[in-house]
């Protein structure tokens, strides 16, 4: 009997994906990620504007602002070691202990070091802000809960995914039970920085449970240098491709913050939260269709490059009425979603969007360069692209403010996204296959 999940793919993805149980279950466990996605999404959508109209636009910056700090730390303590470490137990599974308990004492430090970079780095930079500090502190605790992403990763090794959105849904769905009784009560800002590490450690502890309800342990006493050295060997363009997606992604509200202010933070954030709401889309199909690219490549180049192709059209037939929707509705939405005080984020808001088809093609250019083992250029394509988009922040921000940054994410976006496929030949082929995506209508049949 035909699975009811596989009517919902594209035409030429379906025929395929029926005659193929790995791939069947390859997108099942991709759909437990999808559900969690779509639950953090809409649930978190919702409480987050809640949010922003109690708090206002400088007190959404100063949350937003710690939020970010956060972000950039969290993404240089988790050692890119995600698609490594599973590898690792794919490939032995006889050693799963000593790979975890491994990996467990590595994050383990990196987290205890981040953290301790965050307060002396913001103590620097917020001299005298006791309030900002403070924020940022709170927040940061929440890096040495890292560590417990390991029980994840050995759960996708295992196609296992559904457990790590039962523990990562269930801390999500009881802490936005909480903001929203914060947000009854009236609570005072430094209540809902708590609650952000609330539910960073609530997740490591949901995780923690479920892996021992599995009859799994963590023991450090399996842990062994030999192997952590190797895992970081293999890890280091990770963790420059984590970081440098960190900095694209977050790197403009810290520079906000220290360059104009607070309130713009939160003009900034208000309107990037409508915009980037879109950008679990093409992960998800991505994450999907990957192995279907990948077993393609073995049956034909030309009929490969095609699906490639496809999968660019995909994702522009998806990002383009988005685009145009929110660009012509923007100071609507910003007005209904948000209320008068956010009013400055509609034309930022407007201009923001236009990265959505550059995330989406960047995103589905993955299966490529991994099937071309081209993830140094895609590490040097992303690291760029967050250098460019620091460079004109420094430019823009000081006579733009919010605008100046949106206007820099979309031309960084676009220059890593697209552009810079240029500058070799073995991704030069995929810069045209994304110009082609444009004919979309006609390259999806």
């Amino acid at each position: 009997m035909k699975k009811k999940w596989i009517k919902l793919l594209p035409s030429f993805l379906r025929a395929h994906v029926e005659n193929s149980v790995p791939l069947q279950r390859s997108i099942k466990n991709s759909s437990w990620l999808f559900f969690d996605h779509i639950t953090r999404i809409v649930v978190g959508f919702v409480i987050g504007i809640w949010i922003a109209r109690y708090l206002g636009p400088a007190n959404l910056g100063l949350l937003d602002y710690s939020i970010a700090f956060f972000s950039l730390f969290a993404a240089l303590s988790s050692l890119g070691l995600s698609g490594i470490v599973v590898r690792e137990l794919v490939r032995e599974p006889d050693k799963r202990e000593e790979i975890v308990a491994s990996a467990f004492a590595m994050l383990t430090i990196a987290g205890g070091v981040s953290f301790l970079l965050a307060l002396i780095i913001i103590r620097s930079l917020r001299q005298g802000d006791f309030e900002v500090q403070l924020l940022v502190s709170i927040v940061s605790l929440g890096l040495i809960f890292q560590a417990f992403t390991v029980i994840e990763f050995w759960f996708k090794s295992q196609v296992q995914s559904k457990y790590t959105v039962y523990a990562r849904s269930a801390a999500f769905l009881a802490l936005s039970l909480v903001k929203v009784i914060l947000l009854l009560w009236n609570a005072p800002l430094i209540f809902f920085a708590l609650a952000v590490l609330a539910e960073i450690a609530l997740g490591a502890v949901f995780l923690l449970l479920v892996f021992r309800a599995r009859g799994y342990r963590l023991w450090l006493g399996k842990a062994k240098i030999s192997r952590c050295k190797n895992l970081l060997k293999d890890s280091w363009p990770a963790i420059i491709s984590c970081l440098s997606i960190a900095l694209f992604m977050k790197i403009d509200m810290v520079m906000l913050g220290e360059m104009v202010g607070n309130e713009d933070v939160g003009i900034y954030s208000a309107a990037s939260r409508i915009s980037m709401v879109w950008y679990f889309l093409p992960s998800v199909i991505v994450s999907s269709v990957f192995p279907f690219i990948i077993e393609t490549k073995t049956v034909s180049e030309e009929l490969y490059e095609r699906r490639v192709t496809q999968l660019f059209s995909l994702m522009t037939m998806l990002a383009i009425p988005i685009i145009i929707l929110i660009m012509f509705f923007s100071n609507v939405l910003i007005s209904f979603l948000y209320g008068n005080p956010y009013a400055a984020a509609g034309p930022v808001l407007a201009i923001h969007v236009m990265g959505c088809w550059f995330v989406f093609l960047g995103q589905a250019q993955e299966p490529w360069d991994l099937a071309e083992n081209l993830m140094q250029l895609a590490m040097f394509r992303t690291a760029s692209g967050a250098l460019i988009n620091i460079l004109l922040n420094l430019l823009l921000i000081p006579h733009y403010a919010a605008i100046g940054a949106s206007v820099a994410s979309v031309i960084s976006l676009f220059i890593a996204g697209i552009l810079l496929n240029l500058v070799s030949k073995k991704t030069r082929p995929v810069f045209f296959m994304q110009v082609k995506s444009l004919f979309f209508l006609k390259l999806l049949k």
